[in-house]
């Protein structure tokens, strides 16, 4: 027997355990959480479903061969040892061989650095990505997340419409509670979607302490994937909208009832947790200004959920409820747990002032807790393309907001394609690579230089999502943003096959490479 053959053969049977332990794991897998996410279209989960019932097919013709496999490495069981017996000597050698491929393949593995150590080392901030639905039960994300991310931020199951159960078209139900010493009727809500990904965390720190996550909470105010009937009397939809005093109370409450279940003194998930998105994108594209009730005229206010319109501000008709947000979690939430504002398109010069003029706003009424604001970070989402924005832009958004509030993050990073990509020739997709490569260069290049030059101070970077197939740019959204022209597209780090792409290892650099 050939020592190759005999290496060979060593290989076919660690196949043969890998496959059974991938069945086994398979049909052990947690189910998604529930109801469907608003992000994502009934595309997007037949999708999902059809790149399910893809793998489980594979799985089960791999477990189909593998008796046939096993049955090969009996014979081949009994030939090692005939062939022992009879040339201890190149027995040795073959097991010294087999030995030395196996430590190249340790090597190659060890060759591939954790990008958090590397963030870390450069920047010496976080490092995330956002996961949602079944991605965390997909092995291959999960070592991706654990090996190169420090903190992760739900995508949507920490969002209002999941609290609520998805229950958008109406109210789940009501009970009864105490809020400054007054009995409010308000909302049952369900915490069992982000507790499924939260006790999967859990569980993961206490087994790997070394590689602990931690977990940003997205959001407490939002106007979209917030249900209409929140707004309304009697929490429903057909009846008239409530006054502005009232809203203030179900404000507080949701943020207090939120903020108490999972940072609360006496909640499990207390120490999971570094900071909290408290508003998501109140300001106006088109105008520059507050986000109002009228920013898309084509939306219907009675529609269950809103991309464009606010009824926060149809309600208020003022930004009153911004402020009160920032007091309500500075009340509620513990002195060490980081609170936000987040923006996208935040690199545009008249939005930009807009964002500006919120976060003084907010800044103004800072005070102690129960009585002012407090915000930690300017949240820059990210969502940028191949071509934009430029360096120029990015520079001067970064020092903008550090003017302000001292301290940046970007939260949700990804680069949309260019118009040119296809998916399908090999030579564009690497044409498309490189442009990605590029562009995530030259903003981590100008991160670290304002960082550096002391313009404002980085801390924390996370990417949405971790590989490129589960993108939310590869689906259509019902809430703004998402895939609008059904181009495929490559923003992520990690390929669909889970493998490092070119920009990978503009991260993976350290000051001293």
């Amino acid at each position: 027997m050939k020592k190759y053959d005999l290496i060979k053969r060593r290989r076919i049977g660690a196949a043969v355990l890998l496959a059974t332990a991938a069945i086994i794991s398979a049909g052990c897998g947690q189910p998604s959480t529930g109801g469907t996410t608003d992000t994502k279209s009934a595309d997007e989960i037949s999708a999902t479903s059809d790149d399910s019932d893809k793998k489980d097919e594979n799985l089960k013709e791999f477990a189909e061969n593998a008796s046939n496999m096993e049955e090969d490495m009996a014979e081949d069981a009994d030939n090692i040892e005939g062939f022992a017996e009879t040339d201890d000597k190149e027995k040795a050698e073959d097991t010294e061989i087999a030995g030395t491929d196996e430590s190249a393949a340790e090597s190659e593995e060890e060759d591939v650095p954790a990008l958090k150590d590397s963030v870390k080392e450069t920047m010496g901030c976080r490092f995330g990505c956002a996961i949602t639905g079944q991605e965390p039960w997909d092995l291959g994300v999960w070592d991706i997340v654990t090996r190169h991310f420090n903190c992760v931020t739900l995508g949507n199951e920490l969002k209002p419409d999941s609290l609520f159960g998805y229950s958008n078209g109406k109210c789940p139900g009501t009970e009864e509670t105490e809020l400054n010493g007054e009995t409010i009727t308000v909302p049952v809500l369900s915490f069992k979607n982000p507790e499924k990904i939260l006790d999967k965390i859990l569980k993961w720190n206490e087994t790997h302490p070394d590689q602990s996550l931690q977990v940003r909470g997205h959001v407490l105010l939002w106007h979209s994937q917030t249900p209409e009937w929140f707004f309304h009397e009697d929490y429903d939809k057909e009846k008239p909208y409530v006054s502005a005093d009232e809203m203030d109370k179900r404000q507080e409450w949701y943020i207090k009832s939120v903020l108490e279940h999972f940072v609360g003194e006496d909640s499990k998930y207390k120490d999971l947790f570094y900071g909290w998105d408290v508003v998501n994108e109140a300001i106006s594209d088109s105008t520059g200004t507050y986000r109002t009730d009228t920013e898309r005229p084509d939306e219907d206010l009675s529609e269950d959920t809103h991309g464009g319109n606010s009824s926060w501000w149809h309600v208020y008709q003022n930004e009153s409820f911004i402020i009160n947000a920032f007091k309500y979690a500075n009340k509620y939430a513990p002195e060490s747990l980081e609170l936000y504002y987040n923006d996208y398109n935040e690199c545009d010069v008249k939005k930009r002032g807009g964002i500006i003029k919120l976060l003084e706003a907010v800044k103004a009424e800072e005070g102690a807790p129960g009585e002012g604001t407090r915000i930690t970070a300017m949240g820059m989402q990210g969502h940028y393309s191949v071509s934009g924005p430029s360096t120029t832009e990015f520079e001067s958004a970064i020092k903008a907001y550090g003017d302000v509030v001292g301290n940046i993050q970007i939260t949700e990073w990804d680069l949309s394609a260019s118009d040119q990509y296809d998916s399908s020739d090999p030579e564009s997709v690497e044409a498309e690579y490189e442009k990605n490569r590029k562009q995530y260069n030259l903003l981590y290049y100008t991160l670290q230089a304002a960082q550096n030059s002391g313009e404002a101070k980085v801390t924390g970077m996370t990417f949405w999502g971790t590989i490129d197939k589960y993108s939310w740019l590869q689906f259509r959204s019902n809430v703004g943003g998402g895939n609008k022209s059904g181009q495929a597209q490559c923003p992520l780090l990690f390929d669909s096959k889970y493998e490092p792409k070119p920009s990978f290892w503009v991260f993976a650099e350290t000051k001293a490479e």
